[in-house]
């Protein structure tokens, strides 16, 4: 089911169960969790995008393995407050996996994190490798955390 926030996504976990977000590239699915508090986000991994079918099931794997209860999309909206063809892309991977899974999603405005999160690296002095690496699950970390942060704050 999509939910309108991350607030009413906390509200239908169980005690213990995680939440995770989710870095929807065209490449890759980065992939965060939260921890069972609900206040830290953790970079977890990425997938490497083919099929649907086949990034639902590497997906799912991890969603049972690690007690996931919901998920929180980032949402590409454009720096104007528009949606673009991303977006539509990102509610047709949420309906899809719906179709697959009974699971709260809420989307979460994604507006510069991947540049927030190229920022930090290159002021770590990450090589460009590196940063390939971790860019996309660490954008994920990045999504979740505000979702978190506005659960904290509700």
């Amino acid at each position: 089911m999509l939910v309108r926030n991350p607030g009413e996504l906390k509200q239908l976990l169980r005690s213990g169960q995680r939440l995770m977000g989710l870095d929807l590239g065209t490449k890759t699915i980065g992939m965060a969790l939260s921890d069972v508090m609900l206040t830290i986000a953790t970079p977890f991994d990425t997938i490497k995008r083919t099929k649907f079918t086949k990034d639902a099931q590497a997906l799912l794997a991890v969603i049972d393995k690690h007690d996931v209860g919901g998920l929180v999309l980032g949402m590409p909206i454009s720096m104007d407050g528009t949606e673009g063809p991303r977006c539509q892309s990102t509610r047709q991977f949420a309906t899809n996996l719906l179709e697959l899974r009974d699971i709260p999603i809420a989307l979460w405005d994604e507006r510069l994190s991947t540049a927030a999160v190229t920022r930090t690296l290159l002021e770590a002095d990450a090589s460009r490798k590196r940063r390939a690496e971790v860019v996309d699950k660490m954008a994920a970390a990045y999504i979740l955390q505000g979702a978190l942060d506005s659960i904290a704050w509700a």
